[in-house]
């Protein structure tokens, strides 16, 4: 060892510092290899499959490793100007706060996605968090990064951050906004990753795919994607579908337009004839007797048609459609059920149906829908019921026959 390093001595002061720098060099190289392709690969196994950025954070830590060999070990070689020994030490020292900072900001995302892996996750999403964790652990990174490259302490740049709070606060407006949002969507359980929303002034209509710190994904029904800013979902107005799919029925609510001129008095042969029908057999009955009952008891003694009470095609047509509703396998008979008049207009009576189906399901909802519709509209007839419908060419043509 002492005739190497006598050798060492003898040679010229340059090629000692040129030889220092090479062993140097080869020992964080050493370490480096060593970390990433022996350890590394010896705890691979051990590690998570289901995601590669546990990876990526042990592979930015151990990248840590030979830098802090070389900050430390450029102290040891003689004869480096000082100006060189500074330039390398805190290049070195802030490569090394590059590497944990992104060490801890994949860290958190690791994290982020083992919770996201959890049943809890869909109600109480943290991406926000820890996107505000992220930042906070950047901006002090990139204040060390700072101290580190002109060698001088970190609580002076920070004595100096409230000269410029004006500045900052207007450079993260939104970032701030959109954390108090998230905060608020979070507490109040507001939204989820999967909830139906419609927001028309943003052009948003599908499901919820991802709500991150700024902003929110929305996948529209046409599979484009819409990009919601997180602190729009406060301050502006959305209708959120959860309330429905958790139900488990979902409302149809469509009119008939009865043509106001087809509705009239029924005659006794009528009655007796609509008879047929299983499910009005019981409303007939009890609204006979019920009518029966009050022109004997109002109308004693006359026998003048006009002033008797009697049934109407609409109003038998009401009951009947309400007794097909809750004989139909597919509405539930846990919500409202109703037929119901509403104010008549210029184009007819409006019929409206209000009822849930016993399915939230898209496609199913509109099939019952469209056959409960489908058999309305076809038994109309059987009440001498007519819809109201605007004049087309086809209607004009026969009376143009005519002259």
């Amino acid at each position: 060892m002492e005739e190497l390093s006598a050798t060492f001595h003898a040679q010229p002061l340059w090629l000692q510092s040129l030889i220092g720098l090479a062993l140097l060099a080869a020992a964080a190289l050493a370490v480096n290899y060593v970390l990433k392709h022996v350890i590394l690969r010896l705890a691979a196994p051990y590690l998570d499959r289901k995601s590669k950025t546990i990876d990526k954070a042990a592979a930015w830590l151990a990248t840590a490793a030979p830098l802090m060999v070389i900050s430390r070990g450029i102290a040891l070689i003689p004869n480096l100007p000082e100006e060189f020994y500074t330039l390398v030490r805190n290049t070195a020292q802030a490569l090394i706060v590059i590497s944990v900072a992104m060490a801890i900001v994949k860290a958190l995302t690791y994290a982020n996605e083992l919770y996201e892996r959890l049943p809890r996750s869909k109600n109480r999403p943290i991406k926000g968090f820890v996107q505000v964790v992220k930042i906070l652990v950047l901006c002090g990174a990139a204040i060390i990064l700072i101290s580190v490259l002109i060698d001088q302490s970190p609580l002076l740049l920070l004595s100096g951050l409230g000269a410029i709070t004006a500045v900052l606060l207007l450079v993260f407006k939104d970032t701030i906004l959109s954390l108090v949002a998230s905060v608020q969507l979070t507490t109040q359980d507001m939204l989820r990753v999967g909830d139906w929303i419609t927001m028309p002034s943003m052009g948003a209509d599908g499901d919820v795919i991802d709500i991150s710190l700024h902003t929110v994904k929305v996948q529209n029904f046409d599979k484009t994607i819409v990009t919601i800013p997180t602190h729009r979902l406060v301050s502006d107005s959305y209708q959120n579908w959860r309330g429905m799919s958790e139900s488990g029925g979902r409302r149809i609510k469509r009119s008939l337009i009865i043509d106001q001129n087809t509705v009239r008095f029924l005659s006794d042969e009528e009655v007796v004839e609509l008879k047929k029908f299983k499910m009005l057999k019981e409303y007939l009955a009890a609204k006979r007797e019920e009518i029966a009952e009050w022109n004997a008891r109002e109308l004693s003694g006359e026998d003048a048609p006009v002033n008797a009470r009697r049934l109407t095609n609409l109003g038998t047509l009401r009951a009947y459609i309400a007794a097909y509703l809750e004989w139909h396998p597919s509405i539930s008979k846990d919500f409202t059920l109703m037929v119901r008049q509403l104010p008549p207009g210029p184009q007819g009576i409006p019929l409206e149906i209000y009822c849930f189906t016993n399915t939230t399901s898209w496609g199913i909802y509109e099939g019952i829908q469209a056959d409960i519709f489908d058999h309305l509209l076809a038994i109309l007839p059987e009440f001498d019921l007519k819809l109201f419908q605007e004049p087309s060419g086809g209607d004009f043509g026969p009376a143009f026959e005519k002259h």
